[in-house]
Parts: C-alpha cells; sequence; structure tokens
C-alpha cells in the first residue's frame, strides 16, 4: 500500500478540517481531537509515549487557526489555544482518522468548557 498522502486539505469550518487522501478516502477531523492527539513532545511523554494531555481535557469549541505543510511527509496546526508544536506525519494523520470504517466505536465529544483542576464556576 502507498503511503498516505493528502490530495485536499480543507477548512470546513474553524472546528473541522476534511482530508481527501491520495485513495479518495476522506477523513473528517474535529479540532479538538485533532489537538488532544497533538504528537508533540509537550503532549506525549518521549520516553514512555504515554500521553501528557488526557481524554476529555480539550474543548469542543477549540478552533484551528493555521495549518502549513512540513515539508512533503507532515502537516502542522495552529491552535486557537496558542499550541502550535505538533507535526502529524501524513501516515499518523491517516491513523486517526475518526470516520466510521476507521473507528467504528465513533468519537466520544468532549465538554465545550474543560474546568482546570483548582477552578470553578459559578
Amino acid at each position: 500500500m502507498p503511503h498516505a498522502t493528502p490530495k485536499i486539505v480543507k477548512r470546513v469550518s474553524p472546528s473541522q478540517t476534511d482530508v481527501t487522501w491520495n485513495d479518495n478516502h476522506v477523513s473528517s477531523y474535529p479540532s479538538w481531537y485533532l489537538r488532544e492527539n497533538c504528537p508533540c513532545a509537550s503532549c506525549v511523554e518521549e520516553f514512555t509515549g504515554k500521553r501528557i494531555i488526557s481524554s476529555g481535557s480539550i474543548p469542543s469549541t477549540l478552533e484551528r487557526v493555521d495549518v502549513s505543510a512540513v515539508g512533503k511527509y507532515a502537516l502542522n496546526f495552529t491552535w486557537s489555544d496558542g499550541h502550535t508544536t505538533g507535526i502529524y506525519t501524513f501516515d499518523y494523520l491517516r491513523q486517526l482518522c475518526p470516520c466510521p470504517q476507521c473507528l467504528p466505536a465513533g468519537l466520544k465529544e468532549p465538554p465545550k468548557v474543560v474546568l482546570k483542576p483548582g477552578s470553578f464556576q459559578a
């Protein structure tokens, strides 16, 4: 199987990015889902591979501000929370595809507001 390569990367909305792959498969990524699965060293412990960003810790209202190509192998996203260091290889991005064919269990959308420990909501 050839390597996954995007043909089209489309910002459907600030909270959704669609990718059409070289095999014509279409992946529709919620921004919070991509951010929650960021592969950078700030989000994944370098030596153990354990995720530092826990599931449900990114609000569903997170927005994609920008995207840029990293060579011919990856994409880098800028998020509304200021995070910019994740490099998503095309193969990794394709593995994250949340469509019903690739992820039959589906996604569980996080809350719109995620409170930090020690904070409260009036």
